[in-house]
């Protein structure tokens, strides 16, 4: 496969991406989606200071398969200084590209300054990429939104400021901080970013199907297309391969097969804990009886579990066996 771009000499083979998505990029998940096809395994973003104080959460994020790389940490705050005392924390663990998160619109983060909130101050964009990319030995890239409002959108001179001060690429989700995941995603603004820089530019927003991969990259030019909530339930995506395609008897394997890794890497309770919410996403086009859905999503038992799944058609696949 040729390489749809390069991160300075490393190259990206492929040109889809599962999007940070804390809750759901974490290794198990992530993992499922690089076999299946997603390009590069971007980490959930971590709060600087959850890195500074070895936070157990942050430690757990930070943790990766050899084969998922390339490997990028997204890494969030508001202070320059914050900022790069935890990029040389996590440089240690040896990832391909460190981001900064500047798209995140949830109001405790955007609100003081970090996340989307950095979009307010272009001159501010600047300094921190430059400091890190001056200060350390790893690509650094950054995820941004269109601007802070819709009135005060800034793209442009956002892209231009990381592209000048070093980054790497940049990822767009092409709505701004105030739409939330309202509305439409405004695809000409990533053709417009792409045009306006030289870097890679990775387009995110509204890819719902596999027939939207194709129109965003016909539309925009952009060199990649990165996935997000469309992925959760659905790791058939990246292989270019829409959910109503996808045999029954393959849901079970990937479903038993993310579970599975979630109780290896969390442990049995927290496992099954944390799997429920993938399990509301891989059960939601299966169209099951409120008492049924509600009777595998409280489930806490894996045998009992096996048994619920396979009374819906969901047998657990030969090699597994209940934990």
């Amino acid at each position: 496969m040729n390489p749809r771009f390069f991160v300075g000499s490393l190259p990206i083979e492929g040109d889809l991406i599962l999007a940070p998505m804390r809750g759901y990029s974490d290794l198990p998940y992530r993992s499922i989606c690089r076999t299946m096809g997603s390009a590069m395994s971007y980490a959930p973003f971590i709060g600087a200071t959850e890195i500074l104080t070895k936070d157990h959460e942050a430690c757990l994020a930070l943790g990766y398969l050899p084969e998922e790389r390339p490997v990028v940490f997204q890494i969030y705050d508001d202070n320059e200084e914050r900022l790069l005392a935890a990029a040389r924390q996590i440089q240690r663990y040896n990832p391909d590209v460190i981001d900064i998160n500047m798209g995140c619109s949830i109001r405790g983060i955007s609100g003081r300054g970090a996340g989307a909130g950095l979009l307010r101050d272009v001159d501010k964009v600047g300094k921190i990429i430059k400091r890190l990319t001056s200060r350390l030995n790893v690509p650094i890239s950054a995820k941004i939104r269109l601007g802070w409002t819709l009135q005060s959108k800034n793209y442009r001179d956002i892209a231009r400021m990381i592209e000048d001060q070093g980054g790497a690429f940049i990822a767009v989700h092409a709505r701004t901080r105030d739409q939330g995941y309202q509305g439409d995603a405004d695809w000409d603004a990533i053709a417009e970013i792409k045009a306006t820089v030289r870097f890679p530019v990775i387009g995110n927003g509204d890819v719902k199907c596999v027939e939207d991969i194709d129109q965003i990259s016909t539309y925009t030019g952009c060199d990649a297309i990165m996935i997000g909530r469309a992925a959760i339930g659905n790791p058939w995506i990246f292989e270019r391969r829409n959910r109503k395609d996808v045999p029954l008897e393959e849901v079970a394997s990937i479903l038993h097969l993310h579970l599975d890794r979630m109780i290896d890497f969390y442990g049995l309770n927290w496992g099954m804990l944390r799997f429920r919410k993938h399990l509301a996403a891989y059960l939601k086009p299966m169209k099951l009886p409120k008492c049924t859905r509600d009777a595998l999503l409280t489930c806490s038992n894996r045998s009992h579990l096996n048994a619920l799944l396979q009374n819906i058609g969901l047998k657990t696949p030969e090699g597994i066996t209940a934990s």
